[in-house]
């Protein structure tokens, strides 16, 4: 698989996952309760994909700079989602708030600078 097609198809598992979390940022917002475990496991795995295909990518192949900056706004996002599924999740405590958003923020931008070097070409 070359470069490019290993970048769109992590762009597509990121898109899935953002869906996903988007679904369980609205559930943690309307009320004071947790998202169902099985809709944080699915999330986690397909984010978990998208992370490793990049990484790959970036390692074994090289990607441009704003796919090397958009994976480690993935990895920032991963721990993240690490601590919120781990401490809290797993602990049966109420997601904070900041983290949650903290968690979407570096995963959002690290979507957009990969959407741009898969759709735009961007050499970064």
């Amino acid at each position: 698989m070359d470069v490019a097609s290993m970048l769109q198809v992590s762009v597509l598992l990121f898109l899935v996952a953002a869906l996903g979390g988007v679904t369980m940022a609205g559930i943690r917002f309307a009320g004071k309760h947790n998202p169902p475990a099985w809709l944080a496991m699915f999330h986690g795995l397909l984010a978990a994909a998208g992370l490793t295909l990049l990484a790959y990518a970036a390692l074994a192949e090289g990607v441009p700079a704003m796919a090397q900056l958009a994976l480690l706004l993935f990895l920032v996002a991963a721990g993240g989602g690490a601590v919120l599924s781990l401490r809290y999740k797993w602990n049966n405590l109420l997601l904070p708030a900041w983290l949650v958003i903290v968690h979407a923020l570096a995963a959002v931008l690290g979507f957009v600078l990969l959407a741009a070097v898969v759709l735009l070409g961007a050499d970064g």
